[in-house]
């Protein structure tokens, strides 16, 4: 409606759209660099880390249009909004970080088997230059998530975290491999299959808080207790009976049962009901509530 201002959670999917910008952006970048420099200076832990940043890209892509679509208001249609899509958006991101952890491992394991010359030295230096920046990507994005109450953002955050942790394996494997000679130069390729792993791990990892939340888990303790106070706090409330509150994207959805004088006429605890209920939809992440009115049945 004109003049009211937009809703937390909408202004949360618009901020976070931003960010996943800015980190699709810098991955991009991160490709070309990486690859680049891996094929040159023969190291494939160097083009494994260039791939992995390449699933980055695609997974703020992904959490790009998540955020996009999240935003979108409730119609006939979704009744409900798309507040989905994000959460969507958060398990597209981990499944890509499992998938690339395979292609890496299965790659990996060939250039074990086939004999090759070890990496260049000036590897290195774009590997360090590499774990600062993805160091510092994830624990921006990381409190911007959790800032924004973003599930996607969070999870795009990891994916940064990942890309440091393969890129300090890469480290470790070619140093090995320049110090040992051309009987460790597998090293530079050990370290991208261990590198997949972590990946693999962290994949896993991320895909259960989203499904989690698609199959309506009940939120954090914290998230109920704020919303059994606010209820509460409105005049007229005597108990509340029962709560219900599931997660949808960047916001939450809340049923509660809310007891009030049995002796109230209908057309006063109808009233008392949409007080409740713009009550909670103030909460920056509510999206909706739906309020049952109870008769009061303490002493």
């Amino acid at each position: 409606m004109p003049g009211i201002a937009e809703p937390g959670w909408r202004e949360a999917g618009r901020r976070g759209a931003h960010w996943a910008l800015l980190g699709m952006g810098i991955n991009l970048a991160l490709v070309v660099t990486k690859i680049t420099v891996g094929i040159v200076g023969s190291s494939y832990a160097l083009i494994a880390d260039g791939v992995e940043s390449a699933t980055d890209v695609f997974g703020s892509l992904i959490v790009w249009r998540g955020m996009q679509i999240a935003r979108r208001s409730a119609n006939d249609k979704y009744p409900f909004g798309y507040g989905r899509a994000e959460t969507l958006a958060a398990a597209a991101v981990a499944l890509l970080l499992v998938a690339a952890a395979v292609g890496i491992a299965i790659q990996a394991i060939r250039e074990i088997l086939s004999p090759h010359h070890g990496p260049a030295p000036y590897t290195l230096a774009v590997l360090v230059g590499v774990i600062l920046l993805k160091e510092g990507m994830f624990r921006r994005f990381r409190a911007a998530g959790y800032e924004l109450g973003s599930r996607a953002l969070e999870t795009d955050a990891w994916h940064h975290r990942s890309d440091a942790m393969s890129s300090a394996a890469a480290f470790l494997g070619i140093s090995l491999a320049l110090i040992g000679g051309d009987a460790w130069a597998p090293a530079d390729d050990w370290a991208a299959l261990f590198a997949s792993g972590i990946i693999a791990f962290n994949g896993v990892r991320l895909l259960r808080p989203p499904v989690g939340d698609l199959m309506d888990r009940s939120p954090d303790p914290s998230v109920l207790a704020s919303v059994r106070v606010t209820a509460l706090a409105v005049d007229g409330v005597r108990a509340v009976e029962k709560l219900y509150v599931r997660r949808v994207g960047l916001g939450y959805r809340v049923v509660i049962h809310v007891q009030a004088d049995p002796a109230m006429p209908l057309r006063e605890a109808h009233a008392l009901g949409g007080r409740v209920r713009s009550a909670l939809r103030a909460m920056p992440t509510v999206i909706d509530a739906i309020v049952h009115m109870e008769p009061f049945e303490g002493g």
